[in-house]
């Protein structure tokens, strides 16, 4: 799953750390999810789009 984590984070100065600890997971799973060897949960992708004032579709993308 494609997504667009990594810039949404960046834009706004957040490590990968600090994300981990908005969204509750850990670092390593930010990175995975950042680098696409991960897709997140339901929940853990709604979480994000919210924490980003986005909607899912905005943040995560289908490969297909």
């Amino acid at each position: 799953m494609k997504n667009r984590l990594k810039v949404l984070r960046a834009e706004r100065d957040l490590t990968q750390a600090q994300l981990a600890d908005l969204l509750g997971v850990s670092r390593q799973t930010v990175n995975a999810i950042e680098k696409g060897k991960f897709d997140p949960s339901l929940p853990l992708a709604f979480k994000a789009a919210k924490l980003f004032g986005l909607t899912i579709e905005d943040v995560f993308e289908d490969k297909a």
